[in-house]
């Protein structure tokens, strides 16, 4: 049975994670960290097939709000996140009555590169999976404006700035919020918005919030998949990161989803896509259990 908790509060901002334990007490817990450009979503959005799945695998799932762009920045965000990862940590084993030895992230898109820069924390997960995440922010594809999102209907800077917050918010529906994702793409302006930082003074900085840049042979095993028709989050930022982890001799394992777009994962019945959920089970199983 799902149970809610408050991991953190900030700025009168509650920050909450939703539990569901398998059946095996001492089993690993799976962070699970939602995409949405950092501007939307919620913890809600893991689809509960893929819940249920690792659930079955003999896994906990702990899915976690964070707060969201542009109302905070990605140093608040990240901060978020450690402290979902330390909370589990610390209070965890009272509040679940679980083993939290044994901790893996997972996320999404945006919600991968979250779980990549995991990595670089003081208290890295034992392992760290990637659904068509990133880990440069830095690239063209975020930083000009997006062919793709440019043949959508154009949203101005002024309905954009109406969507923004005058206080800081963990939960965003997609219906409120993609405008303002759409304004960034159309404009490139999203490294400016997600940061706060300038992307041409501040690079050295904002290379500090990307695992592309800053992981070392001390990373965690890490999984990456990705479609190669991702018309969202190009699949050569994955291609990017293999080459990375196999230049220093990071335990890893890379799959292409062929001819799969953004959120490919949404297509259960897809058998391609279980077979790669069942490579992610056979991985984490090696690297944690």
């Amino acid at each position: 049975m799902k149970q809610t908790v408050i991991y953190k509060t900030v700025d009168q901002c509650d920050i909450k994670g939703d539990f569901y334990p398998s059946d095996k007490k001492d089993a690993p817990v799976i962070i699970y960290i939602h995409g949405g450009g950092l501007i939307w979503g919620s913890r809600e959005d893991m689809r509960e097939e893929q819940i249920n799945f690792f659930n079955s695998s003999g896994y906990h799932v702990f899915t976690i709000d964070y707060r969201l762009a542009p109302e905070t920045k990605i140093d608040g965000i990240k901060e978020d996140v450690e402290d979902a990862i330390n909370w589990l940590k610390t209070k965890g084993s009272e509040t679940f009555q679980i083993n939290v030895n044994k901790i893996v992230v997972m996320g999404s898109s945006a919600g991968g590169y979250l779980a990549l820069l995991t990595g670089l924390m003081n208290h890295k997960p034992d392992a760290i999976v990637s659904l068509y995440g990133y880990g440069d922010i830095t690239g063209s594809w975020y930083t000009r404006p997006s062919s793709f999102f440019l043949q959508k209907p154009n949203v101005p800077k002024q309905l954009a700035y109406q969507l923004v917050q005058p206080k800081p918010l963990s939960v965003g529906p997609i219906q409120r919020r993609y405008a303002i994702y759409l304004y960034c793409r159309q404009q490139g302006a999203w490294l400016d918005e997600a940061t706060g930082m300038n992307p041409i003074t501040q690079l050295d900085k904002i290379k500090t919030y990307c695992p592309y840049y800053q992981l070392d042979h001390t990373y965690p095993p890490t999984m990456l998949l990705h479609g190669n028709k991702d018309t969202d989050v190009p699949y050569e930022e994955s291609v990017k990161m293999n080459e990375k982890l196999t230049e220093h001799q990071v335990i890893h394992d890379f799959i292409t989803m062929d001819n799969a777009d953004h959120v490919f994962d949404e297509h259960w019945d897809d058998p391609n896509v279980k077979q790669a959920f069942q490579r992610i089970i056979e991985f984490i199983d090696e690297h944690v259990q």
